[in-house]
């Protein structure tokens, strides 16, 4: 009888970047000094990879009490972008907390 072979998932450590903003300019051009921070550190990034645009509709009254059907319809719109970093060093992480990013720009960082 022949001995089974343990055979575990290997799992690889990658860091997940979510990137939101309102402006489609501001989100490329965080995710492009992301990236060279990261290349610079001698990292394995993959992305940045568009994440599909969001959109929040809303309707709006044009008066306050009469002409019901005179509105106003306004949208934002939330741009996503993903970037994963394989095998990160504890000085990657610590250069993207360092990292000086436009205001309005939103980084979620998460340990997949």
């Amino acid at each position: 009888m022949a001995a089974k072979e343990n055979k575990e998932p290997v799992q690889s450590e990658r860091l997940r970047l979510r990137i939101r903003s309102y402006d489609h300019r501001l989100v490329d051009n965080s995710c492009h000094q992301i990236i060279d921070a990261m290349q610079r550190l001698g990292a394995t990034v993959v992305g940045p990879l568009p994440l599909p645009t969001e959109f929040r509709r809303y309707t709006v009254n044009r008066s306050t009490f009469v002409h019901k059907k005179s509105r106003e319809q306004f949208e934002m719109r939330i741009h996503k972008r993903l970037i994963d970093i394989q095998k990160p060093a504890p000085k990657i992480i610590e250069s993207l907390r360092d990292l000086n990013l436009p205001a309005g720009v939103d980084v979620e960082i998460k340990m997949v």
